[in-house]
């Protein structure tokens, strides 16, 4: 069985870091992308962040970029996502999807295109100012 588990979630003041991590198991991780995904109250899902379980290839969207990282530990099964400078605008729940590297791409992170993801429970982000 898949399944993803995304846990570091917590209230955090502006301008501080959090480091979110994915717990993947129930499939092959080399044969997989992972991405980080987030969704405010009232907007839409947005992709932040992909990573290659076969060689670490990394996407990054606008909204990550400068201020998040994505990493992971294959020995582990574990994919981090290391956010810093953190604003009232990045409260969230957070989210980690598994995808097959056929669809993994920087279209499937920006939504351009489906993949058959599977989709872990989200941890939830509050920034407050």
């Amino acid at each position: 069985e898949v399944q993803l588990q995304a846990s570091g979630g917590g209230l955090v003041k502006v301008g501080g870091s959090l480091i979110l991590s994915c717990a993947a198991s129930g499939f092959r991780f080399d044969d997989y992308g992972i991405g980080w995904f987030r969704q405010a109250p009232g907007k839409e899902r947005e992709g932040l962040a992909g990573i290659s379980g076969e060689d670490g290839t990394t996407y990054y969207t606008d909204s990550a970029k400068g201020r998040f990282t994505i990493s992971s530990d294959n020995a582990k099964k574990m994919v981090y996502l290391q956010m810093s400078s953190l604003r009232p605008e990045d409260t969230a729940v957070y989210y980690c999807a598994a995808v097959s590297l056929v669809f993994f791409d920087a279209g499937w992170l920006e939504k351009r295109h489906d993949g058959m993801a599977y989709w872990g429970q989200g941890t939830q982000v509050t920034v407050s100012s």
